[in-house]
């Protein structure tokens, strides 16, 4: 009888160490990819932040952050599901989501969206020089619009348009930021558009070595263009912001969002969402964008739709309607 009891007690251990191994396998299987951008840029460590904070709030979470060519890139790679999450901008997003613009004919299924991050702000500067007040003044100017295909190029074209110019209307150049600055500098360029974070280092540079003209977006033409394109939050870029800037300038920004695989199920999706919003001040600890980070924020400029799992979460907290 003794040897018996011997082997059952045996097999119960044994039972009991297979039951915690089971179970330890099922809260540690979620592993995910976080697409952000190039290793230079803001997407990657800001991208690596959150998943640290996922990965040490959410219980059997491994997300990692991998760096890619950034957001139309990760939107296929969402929409493949090569990525689980991928930070993109709000604009692009909205194009991959209706198959317009640069996804004309090509319209990405499996897209959600978790919230918006931060602004990416429409800078839009003229070299003194060149006379230009306002951007109705751009007409028959040379004008650096970002690079070809690139979302900066399509923000310069919805926001010629909201001043019933197009680029028909003006001497289009495809520059990079840093081109067109040098443009402005040397006089080969009368003014250009740059979509980024606030101060830009390019304008900056400029601002202090040959001054600049802050264009502002506002009124019937800023509220135009925000009804046609639901992208768009208004923005405002705070006097003394680059040099010589004396008042505030009243623009548009478009946002980096937090994107997610549609597939992803809510009670994963609501988890990560809580943690990242609760975990403001974690962020902002380890990213200067985090900062930035909040919920109130998070819904506006939304035009492709809440997944279930951050809407649920939203609507918790009384910033969703039931």
């Amino acid at each position: 009888m003794k040897r018996v009891y011997a082997v059952t007690a045996a097999l119960a251990v044994s039972l009991v160490a297979i039951a915690a191994l089971a179970g330890c396998a099922k809260t540690t299987n979620k592993n995910f990819i976080l697409a952000t951008g190039g290793t230079g840029g803001t997407y990657y460590p800001f991208g690596g932040a959150i998943a640290n904070i996922w990965n040490t709030k959410v219980e059997g979470m491994n997300v990692t952050a991998q760096s890619t060519g950034a957001s139309a890139e990760n939107l296929r790679l969402i929409s493949k599901g090569e990525a689980e999450f991928a930070i993109v901008q709000n604009d692009v997003m909205d194009y991959a989501y209706n198959g317009t613009d640069m996804f004309e004919g090509q319209k990405l299924e499996n897209l959600a969206t978790i919230g918006t991050l931060y602004p990416e702000v429409i800078q839009i500067a003229a070299s003194k020089a060149s006379g230009i007040k306002t951007i109705a003044d751009m007409k028959g100017k040379r004008v650096s619009v970002g690079d070809a295909g690139s979302g900066v190029e399509f923000n310069a074209k919805q926001i010629l348009a909201g001043y019933g110019l197009t680029f028909d209307d003006v001497k289009k150049a495809n520059l990079s930021f840093k081109e067109s600055s040098d443009g402005l500098q040397n006089g080969t360029l009368d003014a250009c558009f740059v979509t980024a974070g606030v101060p830009n280092a390019a304008l900056q540079e400029l601002a202090i070595s040959a001054g600049l003209e802050l264009l502002s977006v506002e009124g019937e033409a800023a509220a135009a263009i925000s009804a046609d394109h639901g992208f768009y939050t208004a923005m405002t870029i705070p006097a003394g912001t680059y040099q010589g800037i004396a008042s505030d300038v009243n623009t548009l920004a478009i946002k980096a969002t937090l994107a997610v695989s549609a597939k992803l199920d809510e009670k994963t999706v609501y988890d990560l969402t809580k943690a990242l919003f609760e975990n403001q001040a974690v962020l902002a600890a380890s990213h200067a964008k985090g900062k930035d980070l909040s919920a109130a924020y998070a819904v506006a400029g939304v035009s492709v739709p809440f997944h279930p799992g951050a809407a649920k979460y939203f609507r918790e907290i009384g910033l969703l309607a039931e």
